[in-house]
């Protein structure tokens, strides 16, 4: 019985963990609702989150947010960056250090992302879970 018991215990455990794992590979991300278009290629996403483009091809201004860390933040920058987050802060310090862009501006939480996204025209950022859908964009990435 103490077998089956700790074995279904040992299962409880692994199970959650893996579910854990799996709800840190969900990234949404999100854009301001004034953006026209709700897909964006991939790369596209990765010129704007790494400094290269500023505006899209409409000329509509964008303003790339991100976390300052974490799970979501990682695996963002993993799968549509293709980047780690020492990659990612040297890309951005050498914009700044050579006059070719500002810092890009980061929150501590997601729901801090959120609220900027839904409020600041042309923000684009990322999320693991939409809180408010009527509130920002989903994008559509296409690879």
């Amino acid at each position: 019985m103490r077998k089956i018991s700790l074995n279904l215990l040992l299962l409880a455990v692994s199970l959650s963990v893996h579910c854990a794992i799996a709800r840190a590979q969900d990234v949404f991300i999100i854009a301001n609702k004034d953006f026209a278009d709700s897909q964006i290629t991939s790369a596209e996403l990765r010129s704007i989150f790494t400094g290269v483009r500023s505006r899209l091809s409409d000329g509509t201004r964008v303003i790339p947010v991100t976390l300052k860390g974490g799970p979501v933040h990682e695996v963002f920058l993993k799968n549509y960056l293709q980047q780690n987050p020492d990659e990612f802060r040297i890309c951005w310090r050498k914009a700044v250090f050579t006059g070719k862009g500002s810092m890009i501006r980061d929150f501590s939480t997601e729901a801090a992302l959120f609220e900027y996204v839904s409020t600041v025209p042309g923000a684009v950022g990322y999320v693991s879970r939409i809180t408010d859908p009527n509130s920002v964009k989903i994008l559509t990435v296409i690879r």
